[in-house]
């Protein structure tokens, strides 16, 4: 399959020549050498202020070095989409740093582009890599108000490299964290107060640079009306040209910015030639002009001269590239310009604007041309349009403009067009939003079934429906099917799920991107139900389909499904070679795809459960080291919970909480069932080092109890809440609360069994052996425990016993004496006796108890009081509580209760003289 990368339009890149003739500004080029230091220089004034031409006068002194690297970015409201923006942020940095970006930049440009968390993260590792100074300009950023941007832009700021620095230049403080940067010193700003021309500066500027010999009390009264703002001022000084009334017109200058500039574009547009005039007026609907795109607007020939005539006439012309081929107007006059337009000629203004979108459709803009057409309020020719760039960005992943689009054009001209409105439901189903999705569906089914008589492969001539794209028409129904698949998913419905995504299956069997992502809606569904082999088969499908369209990336993305499937399953080799077979399909001769630091995630946690935390820990770097944007969506939160297991099994609890923190921050939801939320994985590691009521206190939030119903999609959490009540119950021995615990662990146990979740089976046979053993029943405990061995061994489990830590213990060698498993048996014990010498929580006893402070400590144990204990051991009451105290200090406890628990972990209580 043939992916079409994106067109970047290169005079974005573009920084702009210092004019001839310019003021110099010292002051403010100072202030900017001494904030390049800092993390962030906000340039920030009103439009005609002299941020663009100030910027670019510096960036050409610091480029001059040699020590510095410069990149310029200038931003338009096309940028708002998070997808486009990031795109031409990295492109820009690319310019400037060859290397930076270097694999990020195609995978932004191709069919399913990364998270912005994954592209900021990139950036920031290449960034960090470089060894020379970098200043990145940002200009026009009011344009931009996109929350995904703007959260993204923080990240960037929060975690900049010191050498880099970056400039942002608008018309509007931006909503970033401005007060926190300015709190550390790490924020320099210029504003208009600053940016305005002084007293001196003026003078300089009317008559060194604009010749035009003022006298002075002329230039402070002009000063004085304009308050230093440069585009009055430049306005004001083109009015004046080869006037004799210099005086007379300061003098009557009056008024506030609007009116003043109305006034000035007056007197300068009015005082052109007419074909000049004409020129200026029809093109200030251009964002970008260049000759050809001119002589189109305009239906006038000689282009090029007239855009010569106006850089040399200084009206107000930016060229933006170094050959004179592409120009802008300054903003301000392109505004008033626009304005004047509007007021003389409004009845051209929607032609005027619907050659623009002609030009740019034949010349490969389709974006420029659709927003003409919608300027020129051609609805008709912007749907159109719309209609024919959907595939590409939906291949794209740009959801966010074609929405954006489809919500600019009236709802009466949607409603007729079936494509388009797919389109919309697939860009509210793309953030899992149901708003309009249900009204749109059907819709489209009453189209559908109107046209159901037509010969195969025919767009039908429905009255007032329009099609404009056959082959879209033609896939419609299988593409219904499977939004309605999604939508019942998102609505929790998996039955439904299943009849319509079945549905899509049968329609869509030639589309094999359409099959598979019918395919992978069965198997969520299935997943959701805990029927674990169904999910299995349906991605199995879903991986042969995206392998057959070419998709590689997806075919890692179904990779990842079916490990965690033959996890749940038990099946812990399986899922080694699902993930190694999926490598297997990344070309070695080209980049990494995305997805393949997935894999690599997905490997570590094998190789935690058979004990290889090296491997594990290896493998997570490895996976770093390619980048979170070769990640999945979710690769971000997976990689912290992976390595949070290794922190914690390293001993560093500290660690792994803060991981699991990072890892909930940076959590992205999709379809997928979320089966292992981050706060319960987190509440097991609170578990794991004691701080039992805080994860008892995260089940009371979650509304879970032991009473509950039971699902697969809340498994993972029950199980975490029955070990919260074990640890409650080590901590508070009581009937209640131990009987309460192992009923719930048995009502699990029949729950997983039943759905052939050998992975949960395992674990919970081991909290019922762990439950035995709280009741002081080893014996019993040793049943549950043999089941567990012998579904484990074959697939090497070893962390799932020996995470439990020394409670395993004492059942551990109860079996190995009973002989059973005794080679397996053996291997678990020797990983639990590493673990107990390298863990700094649970050290043995540096003075060992004697023989009679064993048998002390076994009686307290039971409900024998004081005296009882005496007699039982024919001993005085002192000589018993000076045993007492003797235990509690080797122990390190003050309580009867505490000693016994303490007992316990270390394998005492069974211990008899």
């Amino acid at each position: 399959m043939v992916r079409v990368v994106p067109t970047l339009l290169e005079t974005k890149f573009y920084v702009p020549r210092p004019r001839r003739g310019l003021v110099p500004r010292r002051r403010l080029i100072e202030r900017l050498d001494r904030g390049s230091s800092a993390t962030l220089t906000l340039v920030s004034a009103p439009a005609g202020f002299g941020k663009s031409t100030l910027l670019a006068e510096w960036l050409s002194a610091r480029s001059a070095d040699g020590e510095t690297s410069t990149a310029w970015l200038s931003l338009d409201p096309e940028d708002n989409d998070p997808v486009a923006f990031w795109t031409y942020l990295v492109a820009a940095v690319q310019k400037a740093l060859p290397e930076v970006g270097k694999t990020l930049l195609p995978i932004l440009q191709g069919s399913a582009a990364p998270p912005a968390r994954t592209v900021t993260s990139a950036l920031l590792n290449d960034l960090g890599a470089v060894e020379g100074e970098l200043v990145l300009v940002l200009d026009d950023f009011h344009v931009v108000d996109a929350r995904g941007v703007r959260e993204e832009m923080t990240f960037l700021l929060e975690h900049l490299p010191p050498r880099t620095h970056i400039v942002i230049a608008g018309r509007a403080d931006p909503a970033l964290p401005l007060a926190r940067l300015r709190a550390r010193g790490e924020l320099v700003e210029v504003r208009a107060a600053d940016l305005r021309f002084t007293p001196d500066e003026v003078a300089a500027y009317l008559n060194d640079v604009m010749a035009l010999r003022l006298a002075a009390d002329d230039v402070v009264a002009l000063e004085g009306r304009t308050e230093g703002w440069i585009a009055a001022l430049q306005l004001a000084a083109l009015s004046m040209e080869g006037r004799d009334d210099a005086t007379d017109f300061i003098a009557g200058f009056a008024g506030d910015d609007r009116y003043v500039v109305d006034y000035l574009v007056e007197e300068v547009v009015q005082r052109q030639p007419e074909d000049v005039r004409s020129f200026l007026l029809q093109t200030s609907v251009l964002d970008r002009l260049n000759a050809p795109l001119c002589e189109a607007v305009t239906g006038q020939a000689g282009g090029a001269a007239m855009l010569a005539r106006l850089e040399r006439d200084n009206l107000f012309l930016v060229p933006l590239d170094d050959r004179r081929r592409w120009y802008r107007y300054h903003h301000l006059f392109a505004d008033m310009l626009s304005t004047r337009l509007l007021d003389e000629r409004p009845d051209q203004v929607p032609d005027l604007h619907r050659r623009a979108s002609v030009w740019h459709e034949q010349h490969d803009a389709p974006d420029v041309a659709i927003r003409h057409a919608l300027a020129a309020r051609d609805f008709a020719r912007a749907a159109d349009l719309v209609e024919l760039t959907m595939p590409s960005k939906r291949r794209d992943r740009q959801e966010a403009t074609l929405r954006g689009w489809l919500e600019l054009l009236p709802e009466d001209v949607v409603r007729v067009r079936p494509v388009l409105e797919v389109g919309y439901v697939g860009a509210l189903l793309s953030t899992g939003e149901l708003e309009g999705v249900d009204q749109r569906l059907h819709n489209v089914e009453r189209w559908l079934a109107e046209t159901a008589e037509q010969p195969p492969g025919e767009v039908p001539p429905a009255t007032e429906m329009l099609v404009v794209d056959p082959e879209q028409f033609r896939v419609l129904p299988g593409w219904v099917a499977a939004y309605r698949a999604a939508q019942a998913l998102l609505l929790g419905d998996t039955t439904a799920t299943t009849a319509h995504a079945r549905r899509a299956l049968e329609l869509l069997e030639d589309d094999p991107v359409g099959h598979g992502a019918a395919a992978a809606l069965t198997g969520l569904a299935s997943w959701a139900r805990g029927d674990l082999e169904a999910a299995h088969a349906a991605y199995t499908d879903c991986t042969a389909s995206m392998h057959r369209a070419g998709h590689l990336s997806d075919v890692l993305g179904c990779s990842i499904t079916l490990g965690d499937i033959r996890i749940a399953q038990g099946r812990l080799r399986d899922a080694m070679r699902t993930y190694e077979s999926a490598l297997a399909v990344v070309p070695a001769d080209g980049p990494p795809l995305r997805g393949t630091a997935d894999m690599y995630v997905g490997m570590s946690t094998l190789r935690y459960e058979w004990d290889d935390l090296d491997g594990a820990r290896a493998l997570l770097l490895r996976s770093q080291a390619l980048g979170e944007h070769l990640g999945l969506p979710q690769n971000a939160y997976r990689w912290r919970v992976a390595m949070a297991r290794v922190r914690q099994a390293e001993g560093d609890p500290l660690a792994a909480i803060g991981l699991l923190d990072e890892a909930e921050r940076v959590y992205v939801g999709d379809f997928s069932p979320n089966a292992r939320p981050v706060p319960a994985v987190r509440a097991r590691t609170w578990i794991a080092h004691g701080r039992v009521q805080e994860a008892l206190a995260w089940a009371t939030g979650e509304g879970l109890s032991a009473d509950d119903e039971l699902s697969y999609l809340r498994e993972y959490e029950h199980v975490t809440l029955a070990r919260a009540l074990l640890a409650q119950s080590r901590q508070e021995p009581a009937d209640r609360t131990v009987s309460e615990a192992a009923g719930f662990v048995d009502r699990l146990l029949r729950e997983a069994e039943a759905g052939h979740r050998t992975g949960i089976v395992i674990e919970l046979l081991v909290l019922q052996s762990l439950t035995h053993r709280l009741g002081g029943n080893l014996e019993a405990g040793l049943v549950p425990l043999e089941r567990a061995l012998t579904l484990a061994e074959p697939e090497g489990y070893v962390r799932t016993f020996v995470d439990e830590g020394p409670a395993i213990g004492a059942l551990l060698r109860l079996a190995a004496r009973r002989g059973v498993m005794v080679g397996y048996v053996g291997r678990l014990l020797a990983a639990l006796g590493e673990r107990r010498e390298a863990s700094p929580t649970r050290p043995g006893l540096v003075d060992p108890l004697s023989e009679r402070e064993l048998d002390v400590l076994r009686l307290l144990g039971t409900d024998l009081s004081g005296p009882e204990i005496a007699r039982e051991l024919v001993v005085s009451v002192n000589t018993v509580r000076t045993h007492t105290k003797n235990i509690y200090a080797k122990l390190g406890v003050t309580s009867r209760r505490a000693a016994v628990r303490r007992g316990g972990e270390l394998d005492l209580l069974s211990r008899k003289a």
